[in-house]
This record gives C-alpha cells, structure tokens and sequence, in this order.
C-alpha cells in the first residue's frame, strides 16, 4: 500500500485537476490575505468552483493548504536570475507581512509558532533561502558575509518600517537597499 501511495505522489495530474489546485491555491491566497488563518475553507472551495472534497483530497489540514499557498509563491528559481529571484522571493516575504496581514498571521507561525507548518516549513523556508542566496553567490552576483537566515531578520524589520499608505514601496525600496548591499565588488 505504501508502494502505492508514493507512486500516486508523484504521478501527474490530469491537466482539469491541475487547474482545480491552481484556482484553489489563488482563492486561499487571496483569502488568506483579506482573513488570515480564519478563513474558510468552505468558502475557498465554494469560490474555486469546486466541492469541499476536492479541497480536502489536496490538502487534508489547513496548514497543508497554508504550506502549498507559501510554497506555490516560492517556485522562482526556475523562472528568474539568481540575484532576481532571491529578490523576488524577499520581496515575497514582505509582501505578507505588509499588504497580507492575514497571511501574516498564518505565515507567522513559521517564525514563532509551534504548529505542523512550523515544524515542516522552518527547515524547508531556510533551505530555500540558503539554496537562493548560494546560488547568487556562487554567479558572482552577491557576496553574502552572513547567516541566509538573517535576511529574513532583516525583513521583519522591513515589515515593521513599511506600514502606511506606501508601505509597499518603501518595502521594495529597503529590499532593493538589502540587494545592493549583497551586490558583489565589481
């Protein structure tokens, strides 16, 4: 049986069920950011256009559901330069935590809670930003004299600072400062 499972994981899905996650990673997303962690995952499916069944059959927890919106946001490395997604992704990160306060919240159990998603996702949520900024540093783009993880410090007071009416882009401002100060001599 177990055989079974782990084949089932990594078959593909039919292109209608890839477009069923799709929209429901994009409502969770969006409703996790207008509700937090409160949302409904009735009211997810229902918006998605699909049954509540097919939302539990992909995700069975709400923080299964919370860990795939995060994940889904984080698949840059193949799409970007090195120095552009590590970017992106810390623009990412700033963007929960100023214009998704809700996602803030459910996100913040990463950081400080005790939850599954915590536990799974601290080591996963480090390895990507190691994997982003080594990747940088080994095309010559950054130079980085510091813990990876200490970026993510970095932001939460980049979070903190950017409140307000251009919250947003005093955050993509002090990101971009962050980037400059990684940029390699050249």
């Amino acid at each position: 049986m177990a055989d079974e499972d782990q084949s089932a994981a990594f078959r593909k899905l039919r292109a209608d069920a890839q477009r069923n996650r799709d929209r429901l990673l994009e409502t969770a997303k969006a409703a996790f950011a207008a509700k937090g962690a409160r949302a409904s995952l009735d009211e997810i499916a229902r918006i998605s256009g699909v049954g509540v069944g097919t939302l539990y059959r992909n995700f069975p927890t709400r923080d299964d559901l919370i860990e795939a919106v995060y994940r889904n946001e984080t698949r840059l490395r193949e799409t970007n330069s090195p120095i552009r997604a590590l970017r992106e992704w810390l623009l990412l990160f700033v963007d929960y935590m100023t214009t998704k306060q809700g996602m803030y919240e459910a996100l913040n159990s990463i950081v400080e809670g005790t939850s599954r998603l915590y536990s799974a996702s601290t080591t996963q949520i480090s390895q990507a930003l190691a994997d982003l900024a080594d990747r940088a540093v080994a095309s010559g783009e950054i130079y980085l004299d510091l813990e990876p993880f200490d970026l993510l410090r970095a932001l939460a007071g980049v979070g903190c600072a950017s409140s307000g009416p251009e919250g947003k882009q005093a955050a993509k401002r002090m990101v971009d400062i962050l980037i400059a100060g990684l940029r390699a001599p050249t």
